[in-house]
């Protein structure tokens, strides 16, 4: 289970700005801010998601050709920042964090707030758990039982602080276990992601790869469309 909400995206003027710089173009930009979105020469909703701003055809195609000529050419990229909140098992969160570099990441705390409240199955991901009363093996039961047993180290912790009762919560807590994020990411790393990821065998990596899809002008990232010049 993954759930991505609040996501805004950020930099578009200043990367088109930047990205004409090597080759002093910027009287080609066609870029500009959306007066009237209702008389907006692209889609309407596109220009709301990046603040009223338009992107050019000229602009549009340079960026592409760019991203076609590779990362140092690309580097634009890295100014168009993604900002949303990320609810995610534990054991996706350990594969994002495989990329350190353009991100970062505001997590809720495990280890200072995990007696908050009482576990409930919701709390985890358990959508693949096999559930037939006819199988031999149920894993749901399996983690309704450690969610009993987490529940019972929490009373008893919250009763009488002992530590011990809060190292069984940190070490028994499966990584399934949801844990929400704010995050923040831009273009370039997004578009790592989506090549290195988009074929991955956990369903929250294909979840993830379509919220990207969703952006503004994603066929950069993508590479959908790439056809274009100058």
């Amino acid at each position: 289970m993954i759930k991505i909400e609040n996501t805004g995206v950020y930099g578009f003027k200043a990367a088109i700005r930047g990205m004409r710089n090597p080759m002093n173009s910027w009287h080609k930009s066609d870029s500009d801010w959306c007066e009237e979105l209702e008389f907006c020469r692209v889609p309407i909703e596109t220009c709301k998601e990046i603040g009223g701003y338009c992107i050019g055809n000229k602009d549009l195609k340079l960026m592409k050709n760019l991203v076609k000529a590779g990362s140092d050419h690309s580097k634009f990229m890295r100014m168009i920042t993604v900002t949303c909140d990320i609810t995610a098992p534990l054991y996706w969160w350990k594969e994002f964090d495989t990329y350190k570099v353009g991100t970062v990441r505001n997590s809720c705390s495990t280890m200072h707030k995990i007696a908050a409240k009482e576990f409930t199955l919701d709390d985890f991901s358990h959508e693949h758990l096999i559930d037939d009363k006819t199988a031999e093996v149920l894993g749901l039961e399996y983690l309704e039982f450690i969610i009993g047993g987490l529940n019972k180290h929490r009373n008893r912790y919250l009763q009488t602080k002992d530590k011990k009762q809060w190292w069984q919560m940190i070490q028994l807590l499966p990584s399934s276990y949801n844990q929400s994020s704010t995050v923040q990411l831009n273009y370039a790393v997004l578009r790592n992601m989506y090549h290195a990821r988009k074929n991955h065998k956990l369903d929250e990596w294909h979840t993830f790869c379509r919220w990207v899809e969703s952006l503004p002008y994603s066929e950069i990232i993508t590479g959908g469309n790439e056809n274009g010049e100058d």
